[in-house]
């Protein structure tokens, strides 16, 4: 309904010089009676124009072409909004487009021969997954996959470090849980690695080499060990959970491949660093920051701008039309630093989207789960899923938007009732599913031939929900918000539970149930498509 609209206002402006270079902006009226679709337009250029919104609006309509068989009414409204109503007929013509289309309803190639890299998780190897991580791991795979969605050629991309201090105490802390195995009283410091997972560890390495290790350096076998094995669950995990990267970047390629050295020739050539107190700092006050920042300790170890800027040049390097970083909200300070870089070296930094999310907090019977990674009394990722299933881990961590901090209840996850926004949405594929397993058994099935009987208010409020998938794909995908889907799809549930309460298919009149059996084909299409996006389950059967 949109995508007409914004057509007739496109001819329009050739009329109307002023549309031309105004941003239009229609929007679905919340009740009936304002229309399907309505536009403020007029409103917004009664200043420019100086002129009263409703003699604008006037004019408008007085100008616009359209197809009667389309739009039956339009109307202006309040202080001057146009509302656009469309017939029923014309409504209806999105079930053909839909069952036609089936799984490929809603994809678009928009974006065919871009490439994307979406860099997410980027968890250090020195423990599990956990929740807070399961947040990050699940945004960035469906932001990649709406991305796909759009026609992106996408990389998933894991960023990661296997060196320095948290490396070295995870080594150790494998070394002295091995040397408690063979009887050793050993002190273990509180700010080592206090989990089972350690300790895990250090009894495999026991049972392969008995105590011929004892003379080890901790960043020897030991470290390497825990790497191995800490990386291989974090694979699994995300395995779980249906995610697989294209790539794992080690940031320790961006020293031995001579990128960061790179990186600070650069600077010094284009005069954006210098020396101080035995430190090397980027003259970020000349970009339009507040302060210069050091890049280059006293000690000769860079500060985690350096190797991030030499990464994002990398990503440059290897050609994608759009980067995407997804992190916690303790990143939020520190990328525009990265950004300044990325564009002193020439780079387009609009080319960069960087997205924050909010942590997350596990509720259980009403009470917040207290959790300390380091002390290791945390939910990991895994447990979360042995849990509560793997499709409302992915919902739960997609329903919020990210900017919002998202508790995540415990009790609700593991409902199996209309609470539980999954099982609603599963409920509601299902019992579709079921329905048509029904009319086929009676040798019904759907007609395109008399869908101007679904003309009742249910039916009507359903079609029109339909109409919406499209846009807000797309709007999810452009503007890196996988809880519009969520949101729509539960809007869409809602519409087709209120359509079964009150419209039977079963028992109506042979065209009209025909008619009936093609909306809720194309509702239970949606709601896949919807669902897969998402990467949860549509269920026949419940």
């Amino acid at each position: 309904m949109k995508k007409y609209i914004q057509s007739i206002f496109a001819d329009l402006s050739e009329e109307l010089s002023y549309l031309k270079n105004t941003d239009l902006i229609f929007m679905v009226p919340k009740t009936n009676e304002h229309g399907d679709i309505s536009t403020n337009i007029a409103m917004l250029l009664a200043k420019e124009l100086k002129k009263k919104p409703k003699q604008i609006a006037e004019e408008i309509i007085s100008k616009i072409k359209y197809d009667n068989s389309a739009i039956c009414k339009i109307e202006i409204a309040g202080p001057g909004f146009i509302n656009f109503f469309f017939s029923n007929s014309y409504i209806t013509y999105i079930l053909k487009e839909i069952i036609t289309k089936g799984n490929d309803f809603g994809k678009s190639d928009k974006n065919a021969g871009r490439k994307a890299n979406v860099e997410f998780v980027s968890a250090n190897p020195t423990g599990p997954l956990t929740v807070g991580h399961g947040r990050n791991a699940v945004l960035g795979d469906t932001i990649a996959t709406l991305l796909e969605n759009i026609g992106y050629e996408v990389e998933r991309e894991y960023y990661f470090n296997n060196a320095g201090r948290q490396m070295r105490v995870l080594g150790d802390s494998v070394r002295l849980r091995y040397f408690q195995i063979l009887g050793d009283q050993i002190e273990f410091p509180e700010d080592y690695y206090q989990g089972k997972y350690i300790s895990d560890i250090a009894e495999k390495l026991f049972r392969q080499h008995g105590d011929k290790l004892r003379g080890e350096d901790p960043e020897g076998i030991f470290k390497s060990a825990a790497e191995l094995e800490i990386f291989n669950d974090i694979k699994n995990t995300l395995s779980r959970l249906n995610i697989g990267m294209k790539n794992y970047f080690n940031e320790n390629s961006l020293y031995t491949d001579g990128k960061i050295k790179s990186v600070l020739e650069e600077f010094k050539a284009k005069g954006l660093s210098y020396e101080k107190e035995n430190a090397v700092w980027f003259k970020l006050t000349e970009l339009g920051a507040g302060q210069d920042k050091v890049i280059v300790k006293s000690t000769g170890e860079p500060t985690y701008r350096l190797p991030d800027i030499a990464y994002h040049k990398d990503k440059f390097e290897r050609g994608y039309d759009l980067i995407v970083d997804i992190f916690g909200s303790d990143h939020n300070a520190t990328y525009p630093d990265v950004l300044a870089g990325c564009k002193a070296l020439g780079y387009d930094k609009a080319k960069i989207k960087v997205l924050i999310h909010q942590f997350v907090t596990i509720m259980d019977k009403g009470e917040v789960v207290k959790m300390s990674t380091r002390k290791a009394n945390f939910i990991t990722l895994d447990e979360l899923i042995d849990d509560v299933g793997n499709d409302v881990v992915r919902y739960f961590f997609n329903m919020r938007s990210m900017t919002s901090h998202l508790n995540f209840d415990l009790d609700l996850a593991k409902k199996h009732s209309d609470e539980n926004p999954v099982f609603y949405l599963q409920y509601a594929h299902a019992r579709i599913a079921s329905i048509l397993r029904m009319t086929s058994e009676q040798n019904l099935n759907y007609s395109l031939e008399n869908l101007n009987m679904l003309s009742s208010e249910p039916e009507q409020n359903l079609l029109k929900k339909l109409y919406q998938f499209e846009e807000e794909i797309m709007l999810a995908a452009e503007n890196f918000e996988p809880n519009r889907i969520t949101n729509y799809l539960e809007e869409l549930a809602a519409s087709f539970h209120r359509f079964y309460a009150e419209c039977r298919v079963i028992g109506s009149e042979t065209r009209l149930a025909e008619a009936r059996i093609a909306l809720i084909t194309a509702t239970q299409i949606i709601i896949k498509n919807g669902l897969t996006l998402l990467k949860v389950s549509a269920p026949e059967k419940m």
